[in-house]
């Protein structure tokens, strides 16, 4: 075996990437929390409701998915498409 292969990166260990996770958990924890504390210059009434720009992130990444599938299974080509 080469040395590349005996090496070892960071997130082979799952400690490391159980790690990360809860990392980014607290981050989003704090961002939501934040939100009720830091005064917000409103503009839309919408944005009144407590942790709006969370929900409103995570449900455009959901439709983003959605889309992304169905889009794929509309242009979509067979695999040897280009050597008919």
């Amino acid at each position: 075996m080469s040395e590349k292969a005996k090496s070892k990166h960071l997130f082979d260990n799952p400690k490391n990437v159980q790690r990360l996770l809860t990392g980014f958990y607290a981050i989003c924890a704090l961002l939501v929390v934040a939100d009720f504390v830091v005064h917000r210059h409103i503009a839309i009434a919408w944005e009144k409701i407590p942790a709006f720009y969370a929900i409103y992130g995570f449900v455009a990444c959901v439709l983003l998915v959605v889309l992304a599938k169905w889009m794929r299974k509309a242009v979509m080509r067979e695999e040897n498409y280009y050597d008919e």
